[in-house]
């Protein structure tokens, strides 16, 4: 892939927003050598909470898939803010996708596919990743994914 990250991100209709500020006593992102953590990231766009409830009970998996899409959008606006440039990213290292799920509800992995998915057509081949699938109780705001990242970066 020759083209810029942010002409890929331009390409699939893509824009990034301002990256989010913190909530509480964190920051948002963190660089320790190499590795680039980016704090958990909810489905949020213009502010707005794009995916709310239980995955099986509230929300069905597609829904689900486009909250995790904007989780990584603002995993990449939060990368963007730290690195300055998106082309200092060398790969995504993992991504651990928490989703909250009705108790019966087994397909966390079908839902994180929406991150997943994303982060490989902006990113190519470093945009895969490993990646874990977590279902959870509840999420802050009552969210119905929220996302964390590493990244390798230059």
């Amino acid at each position: 892939m020759s083209e810029t990250i942010e002409k890929r991100l331009s390409d699939l209709g893509v824009t990034l927003p301002v990256a989010a500020a913190p909530a509480a006593n964190y920051v948002p992102y963190c660089r320790s050598g190499n590795l680039l953590f980016i704090a958990g990231q909810l489905p949020l766009s213009e502010g707005k909470l794009q995916a709310s409830g239980l995955l099986d009970r509230d929300v069905d998996i597609a829904t689900g898939q486009e909250a995790a899409k904007y989780c990584a959008i603002n995993i990449l606006a939060q990368a963007k803010a730290a690195l300055g440039d998106l082309e200092k990213i060398r790969r995504v290292v993992k991504i651990t996708v928490f989703v909250a799920s009705a108790p019966d509800f087994f397909e966390q992995h079908l839902v994180a596919n929406g991150a997943s998915d994303l982060l490989v057509a902006v990113l190519g081949d470093p945009g895969k990743h490993a990646r874990a699938a977590v279902g959870a109780a509840s999420l802050p705001l009552n969210a119905a994914v929220e996302i964390e990242a590493i990244f390798e970066v230059e």
